[in-house]
């Protein structure tokens, strides 16, 4: 961010050294999550793409439930694609939008950042024990995001924090930063 050469590096080079650094400040050093969680940040930041299962699909989902309900699919590449996206989705709107969540639950009485962490989870690992996942070679990937799904949205967070929304200060951000910050200290 400070160095000059940094302005002209590729989006998808700068996308996985910020998410690399950020995960790295949170304790994740696996290079492959930093990975997958660059390219979630990328291609979901793109029109469109977080409301569907792949860019050729016509049908979009707009919350968790929806595609919790289609996760039983009777075509099992789209049941996995499925699978897979309820984890991706719960982390892209849980680590980018916080904020949105918070508010949305203290206004409206939404969803909290928990329960986007269990259906986030819950897609991975739905995902991780699809028969497709481990002909593909991604059971252990999946797992591996489910399992360290609260550490993924928290350098999600951060990112979100000092990046895209450093100006954004709310009583929802500092409540949730400070719940954050005290999770992290117990564990």
């Amino acid at each position: 961010m400070a160095a000059r050469q940094g302005a002209h590096a590729s989006l998808p080079l700068f996308a996985y050294v910020v998410v690399r650094h950020a995960l790295r400040e949170v304790g994740e050093g696996d290079r492959v999550l930093a990975d997958y969680v660059a390219s979630i940040l990328l291609h979901f930041g793109l029109g469109g793409r977080a409301t569907r299962i792949s860019n050729a699909d016509d049908e979009t989902y707009s919350t968790l439930a929806e595609l919790s309900g289609a996760a039983e699919s009777g075509d099992a590449a789209r049941s996995l694609l499925v699978r897979a996206h309820l984890g991706n989705y719960a982390l892209w709107i849980s680590g980018v939008f916080p904020d949105y969540i918070e508010m949305r639950r203290w206004r409206r009485g939404g969803p909290d950042l928990e329960y986007y962490e269990e259906m986030g989870r819950r897609g991975f690992t739905l995902a991780a024990d699809h028969r497709l996942a481990a002909e593909h070679g991604l059971t252990a990937l999946f797992a591996t995001a489910a399992e360290r799904f609260p550490v993924l949205r928290q350098a999600l967070n951060n990112i979100s924090d000092a990046l895209l929304f450093p100006d954004h200060h709310s009583p929802e951000k500092l409540m949730r930063q400070v719940r954050m910050e005290g999770k992290w200290m117990l564990s």
